[in-house]
């Protein structure tokens, strides 16, 4: 089925449900301001940390604070910090905001009982798996991710006192 589009689902050999190299990167930045919150840091500290250019990771943080994930502050010492505790930023929202292309996804799904041939079943089964995917995703926080523990606990479903 290469080069077929499916209700807004493309398949031409990349996977939907891939996270881009720009979440990836959101991702990380949250995470090491999450385990640095006692202070602001640099651009230039999570590039060295991460192996990850600069030009990329302003882009990403440019975006992080538009969205209010991070405060940013200019000049001399300033920097960048987590907008609001580890517990309160949800993976499904940083997701969210960005994949683009998720949002393009959840609104293409709707149709008349005249269209419904293989290729609207399959982008209805699809688009029902990506809500599971971000529903699954708006389980867990970036303090989830922080601490090792909880996230097992989470995932397994265990009670605290189990470990």
């Amino acid at each position: 089925m290469p080069g077929t589009n499916l209700g807004g689902l493309k398949f031409n050999g990349s996977n939907i449900m891939r996270l881009t190299r720009f979440t990836d990167y959101s991702l990380r930045v949250l995470i090491y301001l999450g385990q640095n919150s006692d202070s602001r840091v640099t651009i230039h500290q999570i590039s060295e940390a991460y192996d990850i250019s600069k030009n990329h990771l302003m882009k990403v943080v440019s975006n992080l604070t538009r969205s209010k994930f991070v405060a940013a502050q200019r000049g001399p010492g300033g920097g960048i910090q987590l907008n609001r505790p580890a517990e309160e930023i949800n993976l499904s929202e940083v997701i969210s905001v960005t994949e683009k292309h998720l949002k393009e996804l959840d609104a293409a799904g709707t149709y008349s009982a005249g269209q419904l041939n293989a290729d609207s079943r399959l982008s209805a089964f699809l688009q029902h798996a990506l809500q599971a995917y971000l529903e699954t995703l708006g389980c867990f926080t970036l303090a989830d991710v922080l601490t090792p523990q909880a996230e097992a606990h989470k995932l397994l479903g265990l009670s605290e006192e189990a470990a």
